[in-house]
């Protein structure tokens, strides 16, 4: 296998020295035992390229937890939505694929404007008058919404609903220990959350989130008044597909909204990369965190689109700045663009709207089988959790044999051991997207009702 490795015994030697290890297995100590090679590939020297990709396509095959066969019922903050054949066509481009930095408008004005409309989308559906060209993902577009109201209201304590993402919350954890962000977790009680549990007094934000993760809808007006009697920001973490039915984070009277776009056009691709969105009121514009293009008119009176709002942030503020973020996912955000146009919006309630309709009826199947139950009675739109007899981890397992990739185990994401779940380990979080049709939930629902027992 060194065959195939670009760095030398010397340069290896060279890097372990620079951060004071000894051996390879020291850098990688990190990564469990059970994920590492316990040695080399079993591949001959001098194979041609053809031979190693057909090597190596052969050891990928071995993943049978791939889209391509198990219908996936699977969400939890990444969603297999239906993309359009020409979203794929016009969002791989050329144009698109290779324009990535638009710092010379002159020679960018087609990744601008692609830009500038995205934003105009994401400010619609948000409900808020401004939005950004994106940020990496919605856990990092939650960590600069909190950083935002700490920098507007100078204080440093976040009241975050349990509701919001683990993966997100937890994110959001690792930042604060660097800039000392105390924060405050509000639980769920019976699926929803328990705001009156926590004291948001000199909060810097409150945080909540529609759907939370477990599916369930909440009322969004006890945060946003809370947020209010404290002098708060209001930030809302929003499922963007679910704009197409639900208020948005603007008619909540938010300050902040934050959301994952890979729904629109992105695919699952094992993680990422993803699509951050994030929009704010005119009185936070000036905190902006990201890029921001603008419409304006060049010398000739001509329509055209700039970067602005530029000297800022990064740039001038160094250590004051609320934000060192200075880029965007530009092919992620053109991608959701396209996907947005396409649907419009009454495609994208009628996405919206197929979520729900398949969710409530799924729902209706799978409590109503032995060994299943409800982890709580609230409204959900298009992702709901149930207990089940056996560990989930085990059902998911029986699951793939008859080909499912059936959810996922609230035991397997980090900050679920908080008390808002009385056993992750039993709890199965169950999504449905429209691509999933009725046979396939009907097949889903006896497969579980085997897997359960």
């Amino acid at each position: 296998m060194a065959d195939y490795l670009p760095h030398t015994s010397e340069e290896v030697v060279d890097m372990l020295d620079f951060l004071g290890l000894s051996t390879l297995d020291d850098l990688f100590a990190h990564v469990p035992a059970a994920l590492r090679l316990s040695q080399g590939l079993d591949m001959a020297p001098g194979l041609s390229e053809p031979d190693v990709a057909d090597i190596f396509a052969e050891y990928t095959s071995a993943n049978e937890a791939t889209l391509a066969n198990l219908v996936c019922f699977a969400g939890a903050g990444a969603y297999d939505h239906e993309v359009p054949a020409v979203v794929k066509m016009l969002g791989s481009r050329s144009e698109f694929v290779t324009a990535y930095t638009p710092y010379q408008p002159e020679v960018a004005q087609g990744i601008l404007q692609a830009i500038f409309e995205y934003q105009t989308m994401i400010s619609r559906l948000s409900g808020l008058p401004i939005a950004n060209a994106s940020l990496y993902d919605g856990a990092t577009a939650l960590v600069e919404a909190v950083n935002m109201a700490a920098g507007s209201t100078g204080r440093s304590k976040l009241v975050i609903s349990a509701g919001v993402h683990p993966h997100w919350r937890e994110t959001v954890r690792t930042f604060a220990q660097g800039t000392g962000h105390e924060l405050v977790i509000a639980p769920l009680v019976n699926g929803i959350t328990d705001w009156s549990a926590v004291d948001a007094s000199d909060a810097a934000a409150i945080v909540a989130t529609y759907p939370n993760y477990l599916g369930f809808l909440e009322d969004l007006s006890v945060p946003k008044s809370l947020a209010t009697q404290n002098d708060a920001l209001f930030i809302a973490c929003g499922d963007p597909v679910a704009a197409g039915v639900l208020k948005t984070a603007g008619q909540w009277g938010a300050d902040i909204y934050v959301g994952e776009g890979q729904p629109f056009g992105t695919a699952l691709s094992f993680g990422g990369p993803y699509l951050g969105l994030f929009a704010c009121t005119e009185a936070q514009i000036r905190r902006l965190p990201g890029r921001l293009v603008g419409e304006t008119v060049d010398t000739e009176g001509r329509r055209a689109f700039v970067t602005t709002l530029r000297a800022r942030e990064q740039d001038i503020r160094r250590e004051k700045a609320t934000s060192n973020v200075c880029t965007n996912q530009t092919l992620m955000a053109v991608t959701a663009a396209i996907q947005l146009s396409y649907l419009g919006t009454h495609g994208l309630r009628e996405v919206a709207t197929r979520c729900a309709q398949g969710a409530r009826y799924a729902y209706d199947q799978i409590v109503a089988l032995d060994g299943v139950s409800a982890v709580s009675d609230q409204p959900f739109f298009r992702e709901f959790a149930v207990i089940t007899s056996q560990p989930a981890d085990l059902v998911l397992e029986r699951l793939v044999a008859d080909g499912f990739l059936g959810g996922l185990s609230a035991n397997s994401l980090a900050g679920t051991k908080d008390g808002s779940l009385a056993d992750p380990t039993h709890t199965l979080l169950i999504s449905v997207t429209e691509k999933r049709t009725k046979a396939e939930i009907d097949s889903y629902a006896a497969a579980l009702a085997k897997a359960v027992k």
